[in-house]
């Protein structure tokens, strides 16, 4: 039986950009394909990530923040690391599971006033759109695995 698309979206705490990531991709993508997210390690959710997406019409304060495990992995045809030190400590992936890179500046490290860091928070929400729609649509007809 085939199973949908999944991809994973890691970062380090699994707390904002790998969040975003996978609200817009459950978003977009519906029952196409099979979205999560997972850190390095687990930070708990970022309540301006969560308002960000909420002024674009995507909830994401049901989701989980995530610690990734094996079964993340084995599970995965796809692996979208959203931050360097992810990329440079993603565990390794079983034999071919397709691995890309987004290299995200770190919203959660914006400095200023309230409303410039919201507005950090608000370009990485739409670049992290932008990126996640390219990528459901590149995948939209990838072949799923038995």
């Amino acid at each position: 039986m085939n199973k949908p698309f999944t991809i994973l979206f890691l970062c380090t705490g699994n707390s904002c950009r790998s969040q975003m990531a996978e609200g817009w991709a459950k978003h977009f993508g519906g029952d196409r394909f099979k979205i999560q997210s997972a850190g390095i390690e687990t930070h708990g959710k970022n309540p301006r990530a969560i308002a960000v997406m909420k002024e674009a019409g995507v909830d994401i304060s049901g989701q989980e923040s995530t610690k990734v495990t094996d079964q993340m992995l084995d599970d995965a045809d796809l692996v979208v690391t959203v931050c360097g030190h992810a990329d440079e400590h993603c565990p390794v992936l079983p034999p071919g599971t397709k691995k890309e890179h987004w290299p995200l500046e770190d919203p959660a490290k914006a400095t200023g006033t309230e409303e410039e860091i919201m507005d950090q928070f608000r370009a990485s929400r739409d670049d992290i759109k932008q990126r996640v729609q390219d990528l459901l649509s590149r995948y939209e007809n990838a072949t799923t695995r038995d």
